[in-house]
């Protein structure tokens, strides 16, 4: 099987709405099953309330940031052999099926800017790294069952700024998070590989 699905322009998921298109440039996060539980997000709502929809939706992608930043979960992304499998997957097809503008692997959550190919969805993509980078960790650390959560979070990037702010937001994830002193210095993400690559 080649691997091509067919785009699906713009879509929902069930909640906000979501542009798939050969093309466009998309920003997006992928998490562990273990690393954001849904009772958390459900408390976060309730106490958002009363703000209006685009104040409390930027606000709980800051919420939800701050919390995969801070390590919850098994974390295993932050074991380098799990860390290597991921990023193995995500550059075996960069330049055919994509092109990876950026990526970086977090101990919990992955983060990547990504332009795909005509022929090739970003939700097929996703799946795909999901599939194959679970049964490989799974083989490697003994374990099975669920390994990422179901979902992922994309955005279609608008603009140049919005481009740069992407950029800046991968590359500096592990900075922010304490992990390392500066984005060359982390060996999972576009940073560190294009400084030594």
């Amino acid at each position: 099987m080649d691997g091509k699905s067919p785009h699906k322009g713009w879509h929902s998921r069930g909640f906000l709405p979501h542009l798939d298109v050969a093309g466009e440039v998309q920003a997006l996060t992928f998490r562990l099953a273990d690393a954001l539980p849904a009772d958390v997000i459900r408390r976060w709502r309730r106490e958002m309330d009363d703000e209006d929809d685009g104040k409390r939706l930027k606000r709980l992608h800051q919420m939800i940031a701050r919390y995969e930043d801070a390590g919850h979960g098994s974390c295993c992304l932050g074991e380098p052999e799990c860390a290597e499998i991921v990023q193995n997957a995500l550059l075996h097809f960069d330049g055919e099926r994509y092109r990876l503008m950026e990526w970086c692997v977090m101990p919990n959550h992955v983060h990547v800017l990504i332009h795909c190919g005509h022929g090739f969805a970003l939700g097929g993509v996703v799946k795909s790294w999901k599939t194959f980078t679970a049964r490989m960790i799974h083989a490697t650390r003994g374990g099975d069952g669920s390994l990422w959560a179901r979902d992922y979070h994309d955005r279609y990037i608008r603009d140049l700024d919005h481009l740069a702010n992407a950029r800046s937001y991968i590359r500096n994830n592990p900075v922010k998070a304490g992990l390392c002193g500066k984005p060359e210095d982390w060996a999972w993400g576009s940073a560190g590989v294009r400084k030594t690559g």
